[in-house]
């Protein structure tokens, strides 16, 4: 069933209820159980992993500050009353592409949190949330219940008519003892298209728990990240934000599908799994893909961290799919991840890649991170980069996914990404695209109806199913192709491995061999410096000179101009790239809630038959060493080794 069609179903067929709790200004409109959720019930019992102890204090409430008046009431309409609370500006609120990212103590500060969304909404025309309807989501993490309660107050301050918020109802019941909100961020992408903007809630890959990080950003109803017009409006309204308006509502009980109403503003609560599991029956063949995971000489792992996706996995996997139940590792969300880093790689998926490395490993293997965008493939033993991984569903999408049956409109990938997917698009003779880091510049893409299928070296893959990296989407893609190769194959028979995939597609096409090294929380100073120094070192490089047995055939610092809307972006990753098709790149990241994360490209593409099976870090262990030598990053950063290698 189409959301929008659920929303009316939940307004107009639900049982109407009060609890002694509720206001008397409330009707809380209590939905009927709905069947897709049923599949929670026998995981209940499940749920007993350590979670974090239960609040011993409120975090600091929305009040007045110190140095100025106390609140007062400003309107009152339809019976909810609205306060205008005096407040000052608080530095450092300055919004980035991932939104605003810091540690939850610093968002836990007297009105922090409150002061940007206020910010926010003075930065936004108000027809673009005035009577409208909101979605707010997030991916589980600590923090995220006290943060969804003040942003559902200012919203209702400002005038927002209706929140919709993203909920699995069995998995609140179980695992938290408070209000709280969970929704992928694929999902959120979903909705978004029926709404007129979102709030989403995460610090993506990044740990979470009282001392780790916490994040917010908002997106426009296309599914747009908000652009530097509105986020560059944010900043300087939280340098001179006097006021906060928010509606005097009690906190809203999130983990209760349905509709809370106060006056003429909404809450509702809604099941985001069946949704999703409605779309992704669009875009694949689900028999095809249940052929393969009911096979009993066929074993399969998904790994959810202990994030979003643990709400997700087993209703589309096993009871959907045919997966066997044990084939969900790490399925219940917890707002610490389970004291885990939820980031999809071969350094902090360490349960999944212990699996897969060991003895008698399962034959497919996969993971996804925070908030469900990003994912890892693994085969028995084999690790697949995620530049191989975009190339590879791209070459096989048209016969393997119903949803490409007339073939991709277009193929993009990262700049830093390896030219693997190039390749395919040379041979497929479809268009293609070198964008920036960000998935944003995808979606531009996408709304053009130019581009299908992209991907970043970063563990982002998706198409134009939706406007967002989606983790599980590629999980499913890749099982299609899988299923796909053996769809004829007999019990008893040999099976298409992961590997014999990859390959193949490294015998039809070459291989990228290709790694990132990310050091990471460095001081932001000798990081910078750093990039200065390469900038000044591209200045002065010419085409054939040489850096070491290497040939320079061009360095930049890379610029991208939209074909779509004409936006210039510069200073987006410095590259050498060699005459023999080799490439480093330098560049740092903004995805972090503190310090600066130096992240260094290295690349080599092969075609000798013979070579092939090399090891990656063995295959490209000169360049690397060069990579490090070109840039001084030991002597600028003092690191001596990466924290992370992929």
């Amino acid at each position: 069933m189409a959301l929008t069609a659920r929303i009316n179903l939940l307004s107009s067929s639900t049982l109407r209820s009060r609890s002694s709790s509720t206001p008397s200004n409330a009707v809380l409109t209590v939905s009927s159980p709905i069947s897709s959720f049923s599949v929670f019930s026998s995981l209940t019992s499940l749920f007993t992993a350590p979670r974090l102890p239960p609040r011993t204090s409120h975090f600091p409430s929305i009040k007045a500050s110190s140095s100025s008046s106390s609140s007062t009431t400003i309107a009152e309409p339809e019976g909810i009353k609205i306060n205008s609370i005096p407040t000052k500006p608080i530095e450092g609120q300055k919004t980035g592409t991932s939104g605003l990212r810091k540690k939850v103590k610093v968002f836990t500060e007297e009105n922090y949190l409150a002061n940007w969304i206020q910010a926010l909404f003075n930065s936004l025309p108000r027809e673009d949330y005035k009577n409208g309807l909101l979605v707010l989501g997030g991916d589980g993490r600590y923090f995220n219940r006290e943060a969804a309660q003040i942003i559902i107050k200012i919203a209702a301050g400002n005038g927002a008519r209706k929140i919709l918020v993203g909920n699995c109802k069995a998995v609140f019941a179980a695992v938290f003892t408070s209000n709280t909100s969970l929704i992928s961020i694929t999902m959120i992408y979903d909705i978004l298209g029926k709404a007129n903007g979102g709030f989403i809630m995460s610090a993506s890959h990044n740990p979470g728990g009282p001392e780790y990080d916490w994040g917010i950003k908002f997106n426009y109803s296309s599914g747009q990240p908000a652009p530097e017009s509105i986020t560059d409006k944010i900043y300087g309204n939280t340098l001179s934000i006097n006021e906060i308006n928010m509606a005097d509502i009690p906190d809203v009980d999130l983990s209760r599908l349905g509709v809370t109403k106060y006056g003429n503003f909404s809450v509702e609560v809604i099941d985001p799994v069946s949704d999703y599991l409605e779309l992704l029956e669009s875009v694949f063949d689900f028999q095809l893909i249940r052929s393969l995971l009911s096979r009993s000489d066929f074993r399969f792992t998904f790994d959810a961290m202990h994030a979003v996706t643990g709400a997700y996995a087993k209703p589309i996997f096993v009871d959907k799919l045919g997966a066997g139940p044990d084939s969900i590792l790490n399925g219940v969300p917890l707002e610490d991840f389970g004291h885990g880093h939820p980031d999809p790689n071969l350094t902090y998926a360490k349960d999944l890649v212990n699996i897969m490395y060991g003895g008698n490993a399962p034959d497919f293997g996969a993971a996804s991170d925070g908030d469900g965008d990003r994912n890892m493939i693994l085969g028995s033993g084999f690790f697949v980069t995620p530049s191989d991984s975009v190339a590879v569903i791209a070459a096989n999408a048209q016969e393997a996914i119903p949803y490409f049956r007339n073939g991709p409109k277009g193929l993009a990938r990262s700049m830093p990404t390896s030219g693997a997917l190039d390749r395919v698009a040379d041979k497929l003779k479809l268009p293609f695209f070198e964008v920036p880091t960000g998935w944003k510049f995808f979606g531009n893409l996408m709304d053009a109806g130019k581009l299908s299928i992209c991907g970043e070296e970063s563990f982002g893959t998706g198409s134009d199913h939706i406007r967002e990296k989606d983790g599980i989407w590629a999980v499913l893609a890749w099982l299609s192709i899988i299923a796909y190769q053996n769809k004829d194959k007999k019990p008893g028979e040999q099976l298409v491995s992961v590997s014999d995939v990859v390959k193949e597609h490294w015998a039809t096409y070459g291989r990228n061999f290709f790694s990132r090294y990310d050091y990471e929380e460095c001081e932001s100073e000798g990081a910078n410096k750093m990039m200065e120094y390469l900038r000044d070192l591209v200045s002065k490089s010419k085409p054939g000179e040489k850096f070491g047995s290497y040939v320079l055939q061009v360095a930049d610092d890379f610029m991208y101009v939209d074909p779509i809307d004409g936006t210039i972006l510069s200073k987006q990753g410095i590259r050498f790239v060699f005459t023999d098709g080799s490439k480093i790149i330098y560049r740092l990241s903004g995805t972090g809630s503190a310090g600066a994360t130096v992240r260094v490209y290295i690349e080599q593409f092969e075609t000798d038959v013979s070579k092939l099976d090399a090891d990656a870090q063995t295959a490209l262990k000169p360049l690397i060493d060069l990579a490090l030598s070109v840039s001084k990053l030991k002597d600028f950063t003092g690191r001596e080794k990466p924290t992370v290698i992929t």
